[in-house]
């Protein structure tokens, strides 16, 4: 049995564990939703805690906490509860956070549970017994002073989601953009036989190939920071409805402004505080180009585990790194793991924007959205798996690719889409004719016209050079 103690709130009592910072909000939360198991991600917990941060700081400056009103408090009540609230922000307390993502659609349970932590530690800090039912640093009253959970909430979910993006994926991709872009430059001089619809095509070097992926991750790393702009405006200062109540005038500003300086996130007030705490379509729009860079990321993974293929009845164009055993069965056999992964986490993300767009969409009436915690997790989870997975793909497969130019280059003069380039002499009808010719007679474009004489031969090598088909000819 776990030892408990007896905790009070409007409802009654409560039994909590004895040793738990959190108090009865917390353990009727608990109690209500044994959903998943999962709670809160640690990013949006800590970012939890910095905006309690945040608004003390607003309220102390303001002279809130220490004023006339109920229960002001002294200097030191206030550090303790901007220390407490930093410890939250800083991870140190993690483990008393049990709350399930699936619970009150604002996140009501979490924000108390925040706030009681921070009351709990700071009575604590102060050298006083964190037991009693009087708190002197009060959950309600000063930690969650001129808020509601309808704006400081969302507010923390800016925060977490803005942070992971900044931190964590715009450096893994720009990672990822590098090492394609120096493998472009790399591979510059390696021609190949390009194919389209998985059929063979015309010529391209493979520098140029990778040069488009190069690019697909440089517009990944400009969607990002869409994504990230999409999340600076903070509801934070519209309390329960938009309208403000019972916090001062500036008081969102001034959270905003604490939040930028400690994060170096350019963070501001809603515009409009009634969209700010109703709607909560910059998730949607942030999470939409999360989506779209989980569809490049898959989409280039892709592109190499094919032209890794083989390595002897596949493509091969591109030797992939061995990363493990790839078969129970088959001794020898090596798989191309890495871009399985990243094309499974791109299927996760696709599949969390659903989540995001329906619960923005119908989660929210008039004044609230009652999706936020799913929301919350979702999009925290997605950066946080396309970040991982791109650092992991880099670090275990794109740094050390390298390029077949035996097998790029092989299969160039036994392309049928030769011909494509005697079009401006002989015309598409006769070329298309020499291609099922050669096809038929599995001889090459080149042999076929110089058994026919169909050009000079000066003209014809002109015309044939695979290294000239990669670039426009005037």
């Amino acid at each position: 049995m776990v030892e408990t103690r007896i905790e009070t709130d409007s409802m009654g009592e409560v039994h909590v564990p004895a040793r738990a910072y959190y108090g009865a909000q917390t353990q009727r939360a608990v109690e209500n939703f044994p959903i998943s198991g999962w709670t809160l991600p640690p990013a949006l917990i800590h970012a939890m805690g910095l905006v309690k941060f945040a608004a003390g700081v607003a309220n102390r400056d303001l002279g809130k906490l220490t004023g006339s009103g109920k229960n002001p408090l002294n200097d030191e009540q206030v550090d303790a509860m901007l220390k407490a609230a930093r410890e939250v922000a800083e991870g140190e307390l993690d483990d008393e956070f049990p709350v399930d993502v699936f619970q009150t659609g604002s996140g009501t349970s979490s924000n108390m549970n925040v706030n009681e932590v921070i009351s709990n530690r700071a009575v604590e800090i102060l050298g006083e017994d964190r037991f009693t039912a009087t708190k002197s640093v009060h959950p309600n009253d000063h930690v969650n002073m001129g808020q509601s959970t309808n704006d400081t909430f969302p507010t923390a979910i800016h925060v977490a989601v803005a942070q992971g993006i900044v931190k964590v994926l715009i450096p893994s991709l720009q990672k990822f953009q590098d090492v394609l872009a120096r493998q472009a430059t790399e591979w510059d001089s390696i021609i190949k036989i390009g194919r389209t619809h998985l059929a063979d095509a015309t010529p391209l070097r493979l520098g140029q190939e990778f040069s488009g992926f190069a690019r697909q991750l440089e517009l990944s790393v400009a969607r990002a920071e869409r994504a990230l702009k999409a999340v600076l405006e903070l509801p934070v200062g519209g309390t329960a409805v938009g309208s403000g109540i019972n916090t001062h005038s500036e008081f969102g500003a001034r959270v905003a402004k604490c939040l930028t300086e400690e994060t170096g996130i350019n963070f501001i007030e809603a515009v409009n505080h009634f969209e700010g705490n109703a709607q909560r379509d910059g998730l949607v729009e942030c999470h939409g180009q999360l989506r779209t860079i989980a569809a490049t990321l898959f989409n280039v993974s892709n592109n190499i585990r094919w032209l890794g293929s083989g390595p002897r009845c596949g493509f091969y164009e591109v030797k992939l790194p061995d990363r493990q055993p790839g078969s129970s069965i088959m001794p020898g056999k090596v798989n191309p793991v890495m871009c399985e992964s990243m094309m499974q986490v791109a299927a996760r993300v696709m599949g969390n924007d659903q989540v995001i767009a329906v619960s923005g969409a119908s989660g929210g009436q008039f004044q609230l959205n009652i999706m936020m915690p799913v929301m919350g997790q979702t999009t925290i989870e997605s950066i946080s798996l396309l970040a991982s997975v791109t650092n992991a793909f880099v670090d275990f497969c794109a740094e050390d690719m390298e390029a077949n130019a035996e097998a790029c280059e092989a299969a160039v003069e036994k392309s049928l889409s030769m011909v494509t380039s005697l079009n401006p002499h002989i015309g598409y009808e006769k070329a298309a004719a020499l291609a099922k010719e050669a096809f038929k007679t599995g001889k090459t474009i080149r042999e076929l016209c110089l058994e026919k004489e169909i050009l000079p031969e000066e003209t014809l090598k002109e015309a044939l050079d695979p290294m000239s088909m990669t670039e426009p000819r005037g």
